[in-house]
């Protein structure tokens, strides 16, 4: 299929050449506009476009319904019927699918589903690259570095089914890192923003945060490990959570192997998580964090079923006044666990009831840490959720309300879970970028959170 093909008539064509009992087509369009620099100027910009294709069979047996799932990029016309023919090969020769379900039906067809992909291009920086410009005028002049990348993507997805499904979403999504160092790399700060269009980003303010950060960090203070007071900002509380909502698959923890296990059996459900008024909450419709509607599920696992595709994503409460309120279900884990059916989610929202910026917290803490970010997060414990991972680009010390020097970075060990019922007060929820987990998940919006005893378990050198 050339370019000029539009995605509809791809995912019919497909449909065309099915032989199975039951098929869906995914048919994804991207395109892809970026931005790098380094030492305040410019390195490398480009675009590049893409196309998947992924055609999910399935073949009705004496014991159950198999599925067969086979995706491809740069699909030509020539490429299509074996496409189709692996999906169904596969399907035949695979068991019954655990987690067959009757495709789904009735929703209806998205207006513009006939219509061309949306696509982005270096338009999209028309307004940041001049003030990008500026921003390395303005570090220039002050003595600092900038580094980092802007990347901004558009994905046109169309979902076709046997059983008449015909759906469409588009899905922005923009990044913006952004990196100082001091001329001799001995001090370094970062910032990040997601955004859908570049419009609500300026890099100047982002350098002036940066240049302040790199101030504080002319004074070097030694700590050693330990528990302390420590400020979660936004995107540090987005990739504790996001990795908590990764862990909440209703079925896992019914079969005892996650945090929301009960011990004895069941779940935590209706468990009180937290003392604070905090609703963690999905909601495809949100304001600036739009995710799609309908599930998109190119695979099969804990919390995805490709026999849900195109069913509807409704807004939901994971935590509800700090109450654990539901676990992620596809419909073959709700009818096994009994739950209600909540799909995997597109966004992630956590709401304390707070209205304090991060700056005010600083200014409400006798002694503490404040951190800018974590990497390198991994899974020690999946009973409690244990995870570690290092701070980095800043950890600085709080003393009466003021910033007065930045210390050394540390190896932590916590779980989310644990996090939420020691947090003492929550800031303003605003939108955020993970850094960790930027490259899967980007659609968050967090408030900062201050947990008296947060374990630095070991110095991190180097880092």
């Amino acid at each position: 299929m050339s370019t000029r093909t539009k995605p509809h008539e791809i995912v019919e064509r497909a449909l065309e050449l099915s032989t199975a009992d039951g098929c869906v087509v995914i048919a994804d369009e991207e395109s892809s506009a970026n931005l790098r620099w380094a030492g305040n100027a410019l390195t490398t910009n480009g675009v590049t476009r893409g196309r998947t294709l992924t055609v999910i069979a399935t073949v009705d047996g004496k014991e159950g319904t198999a599925s067969g799932v086979v995706s491809r990029s740069a699909v030509t016309a020539a490429d299509l019927e074996p496409l189709v023919r692996a999906a169904e090969a596969a399907a035949r020769g695979a068991g019954p699918a655990e987690d067959a379900q009757p495709l789904v039906t009735g929703t209806p067809a998205s207006p513009d589903f006939t219509d061309g992909p949306v696509e982005t291009s270096s338009a999209v920086f028309a307004d940041f690259a001049p003030a990008l410009g500026e921003a390395f005028a303005r570090a220039r002049a002050g003595g600092r570095e900038l580094y980092g990348f802007a990347n901004h993507e558009l994905v046109s997805t169309y979902v076709g089914t046997s059983t008449g499904l015909r759906l469409r979403h588009d899905q922005p999504n923009g990044t913006l890192e952004l990196n100082a160092k001091s001329p001799d790399r001995t001090r370094s700060a970062w910032a990040g923003r997601a955004t859908r269009d570049f419009k609500d980003v300026d890099p100047t303010v982002l350098d002036a945060e940066l240049a302040v950060r790199l101030g504080w960090a002319e004074r070097k203070v030694e700590l050693p490990a330990g528990r302390y007071e420590t400020l979660l900002p936004p995107t540090a509380v987005a990739d504790l959570l996001i990795y908590q909502m990764w862990s909440a698959a209703a079925r896992d923890a019914v079969e005892g192997r996650t945090v929301f296990s009960k011990p004895g059996g069941g779940t935590r459900l209706g468990e009180k998580l937290s003392e604070l008024p905090l609703t963690l909450r999905s909601d495809p419709n949100a304001p600036g964090l739009e995710s799609a509607p309908f599930v998109i599920a190119h695979s099969s696992g804990d919390d995805a079923s490709v026999f849900d595709n195109g069913l509807p994503v409704p807004a939901t409460e994971w935590i509800s006044g700090g109450e654990l309120a539901r676990l992620t279900t596809t419909r073959h884990s709700a009818a096994l666990t009994g739950m209600p059916l909540s799909p995997a989610f597109g966004n992630l929202i956590l709401d304390g009831g707070g209205d304090k910026s991060l700056e005010e917290m600083v200014a409400g803490t006798e002694r503490g840490l404040l951190l800018t970010c974590l990497w390198y997060i991994r899974e020690v414990d999946p009973a409690t959720l244990l995870l570690t991972g290092l701070t980095r680009d800043g950890v600085y010390l709080v003393e009466n309300g003021q910033v007065t020097g930045e210390v050394n970075n540390f190896r932590f060990n916590e779980s989310p879970v644990d996090l939420l019922s020691r947090a003492s007060e929550a800031g303003r929820t605003e939108k955020t970028l993970p850094r960790e987990w930027g490259d899967w998940f980007t659609r968050a919006a967090m408030p900062a959170l201050r947990i008296p005893d947060f374990n630095m378990s070991s110095v991190s050198k180097g880092v």
